[in-house]
């Protein structure tokens, strides 16, 4: 489903604020894959993200999403195959729409945007119907901006916008990070929900560990730009938060 080859990505190459954020990093994901990606700061993880979604072209290296070589295509290009939620729960809306304007916006995701969207009844019946499953009481304020919600309601929403029409791959980009632990446990509930029931080919970055451990089918380790360490399911199983750190270190040691 998704072949990185040889991603190299410097950040302001020959100065003094030089970042190597990506090392020749090599990544396949079969379809249907819950990928969870685990990393320190610095080690990559946002750029890899990023260089996915099209917000820059790599340095080096190609991008290949459901058998198609996207690797120079722009990012609102590939919105129409990939769906992405951010770490900020006000990132990726726009907060003074309403919720039924952002839902018809997001259903022309890939198409060009405008405010031409037809704000029809069946929209809203479908919207309200996808809405009410969050239990939320949502679905009763469909014409409610989505910038007074919330964070954990806007998260909520704007999972449900990334996959309103099924994407070839999810990215959920440490999307629970700037939650309660209350709300970030109801919306990764949500988001294994989608996931399993859509079948989603899925990549989270996340830095809890108890997250790394508990979801996903595969653990992704990064360090320095590169995958330092790749678990199955079977593999990940027996792991701990002690081996997890024990496995940092051993990484930094080698730098």
């Amino acid at each position: 489903m998704l072949q990185l080859t040889r991603l190299h990505q410097t950040f302001h190459p020959g100065t003094p604020s030089e970042v190597r954020a990506l090392s020749g990093l090599d990544l396949h994901i079969a379809p249907g894959a819950f990928v969870i990606v685990l990393g320190m700061n610095g080690s990559g993880k946002s750029t890899l993200m990023n260089a996915i979604a099209g917000s820059f072209i790599p340095d080096e290296g190609e991008v290949v999403l459901d058998r198609q070589e996207i690797t120079h295509w722009p990012e609102h290009q590939r919105a129409g195959m990939i769906g992405r939620v951010f770490q900020n729960p006000f990132s990726g809306t726009a907060p003074d729409l309403s919720i039924l304007e952002n839902f018809a916006l997001a259903s022309r995701r890939g198409r060009s945007r405008g405010l031409e969207f037809a704000l029809s009844r069946t929209l809203r019946e479908e919207v309200a119907e996808r809405v009410r499953g969050l239990n939320m009481k949502l679905e009763e304020r469909l014409d409610t901006p989505i910038g007074t919600l919330s964070g954990g309601q806007r998260q909520a929403l704007t999972l449900l916008m990334a996959t309103w029409i099924k994407p070839k791959l999810l990215l959920l980009d440490e999307h629970t990070a700037a939650l309660d632990p209350k709300t970030a446990a109801q919306i990764i509930e949500i988001s294994c929900e989608r996931i399993e029931r859509d079948r989603l080919t899925t990549l989270m970055v996340t830095h809890s560990m108890e997250q790394a451990l508990e979801l996903g089918d595969r653990l992704v380790m990064m360090h320095r730009g590169r995958i330092a360490y790749d678990f199955s399911r079977e593999e990940k199983t027996g792991l701990s938060r002690t081996d997890l750190l024990r496995l940092f270190d051993q990484a930094r040691a080698c730098d």
